[in-house]
This record gives C-alpha cells, sequence and structure tokens, in this order.
C-alpha cells in the first residue's frame, strides 16, 4: 500500500486513511490468521477461498509506504504462485478495498475517509501501485551471516557433503579400530 502518492488507477491514498484502516485490518484480519489474498484481482471485495492463493501475516508502515509479508499456501492457487515464483517471474501485489472518491490535484480522484480494505494484497502481474512488487522471497529457505552480508545457503549440497564425509569418517573410525585391536592381540 502506498500512501500520498498518484497510482494507475489515477487514486492517492491519504496516509491518514490508509494508518486508519491498516491498524483496523491488522487486528480483525492479520492477527486471526484471517488475512487471505488471491492470485489475480477479482471484481469484487470478498475474499473466494477457492482462489486463496497466500495468507498475510505482517503489514506494517515504512515511511508513506505499508509493507507485507505473506505466506504461500499450498492451494491449487498457491501452487501457480509458488511455480511462479520458481521460474523467476517478478510479481505485483495490489489491495483491494471499497470506499468514495473525491477530486484531487492534477484531476486524481482522492480515497475518502470511508475506505475500507477487504484485502491487502492479491498476486498480479501489473500493480497499480509504482512500487508494489515483490522484493524478496526467504521462507521455505535458509540463510546464513557471512561476513555482515546474508546469503541464501543450498542446504542440499551441504547435507551431501557432509554425509560423504561422515561415511568417510566412520570408515576411518573402523580401520583405526581395527588397527588398535590387530596391535592389541600381538
Amino acid at each position: 500500500l502506498q500512501a500520498e502518492i498518484k497510482n494507475r488507477n489515477n487514486r492517492i491514498y491519504p496516509m491518514n486513511i490508509l494508518e486508519k484502516e491498516v491498524a483496523r485490518y491488522n487486528k480483525d484480519y492479520v492477527k486471526k490468521n484471517r488475512a487471505f489474498g488471491e492470485l489475480g484481482l477479482p471484481d469484487g471485495p470478498t475474499v473466494n477461498l477457492e482462489r486463496v492463493s497466500h495468507m498475510i501475516t505482517k503489514l506494517y508502515p515504512e515511511e508513506k509506504n505499508f509493507i507485507g509479508e505473506a505466506k504461500i499456501m499450498d492451494t491449487p492457487y498457491g501452487k501457480i504462485v509458488k511455480n511462479l515464483i520458481n521460474e523467476g517471474a517478478k510479481l505485483g501485489v495490489s489491495s483491494r478495498g471499497m470506499g468514495s472518491l473525491v477530486p484531487g490535484p492534477r484531476g486524481c480522484n482522492v480515497v475518502k475517509d470511508d475506505f475500507y480494505l477487504a484485502t491487502a494484497a492479491d498476486i498480479v502481474a501489473d500493480p497499480s501501485a509504482p512500487n508494489a512488487f515483490v522484493e524478496g522471497i526467504m521462507e521455505g529457505k535458509e540463510w546464513i551471516w557471512d561476513n555482515g552480508i546474508v546469503k541464501e545457503v543450498d542446504i542440499a549440497q551441504y547435507r551431501a557433503e557432509l554425509r560423504k564425509e561422515s561415511k568417510k569418517l566412520e570408515e576411518k573410525k573402523i580401520k583405526l579400530f581395527n588397527e588398535f585391536m590387530s596391535n592389541f592381540w600381538k
């Protein structure tokens, strides 16, 4: 969600209106694990559970934006999202809500204080907010701290190497034990 900036739908969301509505949405939906989003942008405000792809787990202010975090769910539409991400797709998000508009500066419409946020983020290819693209995917991955830099780790590769070294270590232990025993019985 981006405040005080004209979006591609020719709307401006005042910060005070977004703050109030995000606080309600966090209380009524996010904190109760009811903040769902869909793949695509449906026409109406109601979330269709058959189309849910993700659950919003956090929504917080950062300057004049609201940043969200979401968990991609193991639903049919969630699986599509996971595949798009795995293929390197650049996905966006778009909020869905209802409310009145009044004419604003430069021919824009300004969202009024009756704005109701139905969902903070549906996953879309082309969001209306200028910076509403997914920036990072960390869930389901493991990360390490390397001299001040957080890096993704290929855990499977490390596990394979450890198993190989563990097998060598086990073989070495057996060899040393056999040598010890053969020297003991001489």
